[in-house]
């Protein structure tokens, strides 16, 4: 009995293609479908072995997908949906549908369709190796990622000193600027406006210690 409906199992596997999954597969997991139906069929019943089988084996394809053809893990409802609408829209033989549409011919609400196709994108992920592009020379997705800002953690202290700046003066702002901007060092920085070392030292503390407190009490 397996043997001589080993065909029908491919057929119902490739119902389920989209190229995503690869077939071979889909025709093992039908064929594990189909051994379940022989062992469980009963010919008392009057019903045959085909029609009894196609929903053995088409349950044990739905289940394939739902619960290993996902990236991510998605509530076992919303799985089910998705595999819903996923027919629907292969039925449609590449036709565009609206989600008002699909709701109508799966029966679905909209709203639960609208969640099914932003679902569907969490059913394979994609390789950072894989081309951005489809050029041979195209980047890779992990070429096209951004890194880590190594300025991004001093953002909210920029923000703070720009806050708290108008307690300096405006020489006391540019000699801040030349040491901690700029990394010029005391002495370069005391050639430049005309003063001593020792002058800038004093000048940098007593303007830290301003800000200090102007930020303690903001």
């Amino acid at each position: 009995m397996i043997a001589r409906h080993l065909g029908l199992a491919r057929h119902l596997a490739l119902r389920y293609s989209d190229g995503r999954e690869p077939l071979d597969d889909l025709v093992q997991v039908a064929s594990i479908g189909l051994v379940k139906a022989v062992d469980r069929f009963d010919p008392e019943r009057g019903v045959s072995f085909t029609t009894f089988a196609v929903p053995t084996i088409l349950g044990e394809l739905r289940r394939h997908f739902r619960d290993h053809g996902w990236a991510v893990r998605v509530p076992r409802d919303l799985k089910e949906a998705t595999l819903r609408v996923n027919r629907a829209l292969a039925a449609r033989g590449g036709r565009s549908a609206t989600p008002a549409e699909l709701a109508h011919e799966t029966g679905l609400p909209l709203e639960t369709v609208l969640e099914a196709l932003e679902a569907a994108g969490a059913q394979h992920a994609a390789s950072l190796d894989a081309p951005a592009g489809e050029d041979d020379d195209a980047p890779t997705l992990l070429d096209t990622l951004g890194g880590e800002d190594a300025e991004l953690a001093h953002a909210h202290a920029r923000v703070t000193l720009a806050q708290l700046a108008h307690v300096l003066n405006e020489r006391e702002r540019a000699i801040l600027r030349m040491r901690f901007e700029e990394g010029l060092t005391q002495s370069e920085i005391g050639a430049r406006i005309g003063v001593s070392q020792m002058q800038i030292s004093r000048l940098i503390r007593a303007a830290l210690e301003r800000l200090r407190q102007a930020a303690e009490h903001s």
